[in-house]
């Protein structure tokens, strides 16, 4: 089940490291705010086609974003140590 995202989250340009991509030459580290997360937590790349497909690919839903945006924020950090190359 897919919803929209929360107001004021962020949590997916929070907690999930991003490859080297056109938008972000250097990739993103885990736990590090995107620099495309505008003041108010909205992504600056929305709709455009210079968003990284990863971003384009994350959909919202209970299991990923919980009941708060503290939830989503250790969800996502918790998906993203238990994925990541050892």
């Amino acid at each position: 089940m897919t919803t929209t995202c929360r107001t004021g989250c962020g949590a997916c340009c929070i907690a999930p490291s991003i490859s080297p991509c056109p938008a972000l030459p250097a990739g993103k580290a885990a736990g590090v705010r995107c620099p495309h997360l505008t003041d108010d937590i909205r992504c600056a790349l929305f709709g455009r086609p210079e968003r990284p497909a990863v971003c384009g690919g994350l959909r919202p839903g209970p299991e990923m974003c919980g009941d708060s945006a503290e939830e989503a924020l250790a969800t996502l950090s918790r998906w993203e140590r238990e994925t990541a190359p050892r």
